[in-house]
């Protein structure tokens, strides 16, 4: 299955019987609320709502909204992020939403290894999921916004979640693209060694449900026909399904640039967690959102 936009994701959601039920992390914001709210109208996810009860009830009550939700009064935002993992570990959530809270005080809970939420051996990392005006499919990028310099172990297991997210999405054998300026290994590039490493772990069978191209440049990874102009020949080249960046300033940049300039539309997720994370910058808006609650609904 390929996924052409994120309407389809969404419809796709929509046939599910059984829905994610998102513990929303500090939910007293307007935009948060609006997609928590849109979600249930959609009929893709339910919420328990976790943060000021008061603030909640009124931000829902000056949105004219007729929807009820579970509201668990937590003022603080570590209670808040605690209240959240314990719904977890009760089997009363399947998604956490992140709110307005900082990152860094809902990651530090979750890789708490107590709160048994990060399966040994684990690693987290997240993608971007993006619709672009003149690219066929949906593509996901990664990771763009958790790993900063990422080893080439780390690679492989952003790789692995990846391609796991997108197998379980229903992509039959996601195309990868590991990203550099350039399409041939040099070794003054660590980028296109790390490409190369990872390219020969797929060949002998070490990275599995997948395709794996590297080192790749984005527009014969992107561009149909950039390949046949550049005699480069790959079932990957311009039918990409998942960018894989050499860094978080690479994949930060890269994402901007679509999003800001080339109208692209974007949904994030952090996988490798025992549930998936809705983990979306607090200006994002309430349609970013909706289609990050949309990302963690299609598992």
């Amino acid at each position: 299955m390929v996924y052409r936009t994120f309407d389809e994701l969404i419809k796709v959601c929509q046939t599910k019987q059984k829905k994610r039920t998102m513990a929303v992390v500090c939910a007293d914001s307007e935009h948060t609320l609006e997609a928590v709210v849109a979600a249930r109208k959609a009929q893709i996810a339910n919420s328990i709502l976790i943060g000021s009860e008061e603030g909640i009830k009124q931000k829902l009550q000056a949105m004219n909204c007729e929807e009820e939700f579970p509201i668990i009064d937590v003022a603080d935002p570590e209670g808040a992020v605690m209240q959240a993992v314990e719904l977890v570990q009760q089997g009363k959530a399947d998604a956490i939403f992140k709110g307005m809270v900082e990152t860094a005080t809902l990651m530090r809970a979750i890789v708490r290894k107590e709160n048994g939420l990060l399966p040994a051996g684990n690693v987290m990392s997240h993608i971007t999921m993006l619709e672009i005006p003149n690219y066929h499919k949906l593509v996901v990028l990664t990771d763009g916004a958790l790993m900063t310099y990422p080893s080439l172990e780390q690679k492989r297991r952003i790789i692995e979640n990846a391609v796991g997210y997108l197998r379980d999405a229903g992509f039959e054998k996601p195309k990868v693209a590991v990203l550099a300026a350039v399409e041939k290994l040099n070794p003054k590039m660590p980028e296109t060694v790390d490409a190369d490493e990872l390219k020969k772990m797929y060949l002998a069978g070490d990275l599995k449900d997948c395709i794996i191209e590297g080192p790749i440049s984005y527009d014969l990874a992107m561009k149909p026909g950039a390949a046949e102009e550049k005699s480069y020949e790959s079932p990957v080249a311009g039918d990409t399904d998942v960018l894989v960046v050499p860094n978080i300033t690479v994949g930060n940049v890269l994402l901007k640039s679509l999003t800001c300039s080339a109208k692209a539309k974007g949904a994030g997720l952090v996988l490798g967690a025992k549930v998936p994370v809705i983990l979306t910058s607090r200006s994002t808006g309430t349609d970013g959102k909706l289609r990050s609650v949309a990302l963690a609904c299609a598992l």
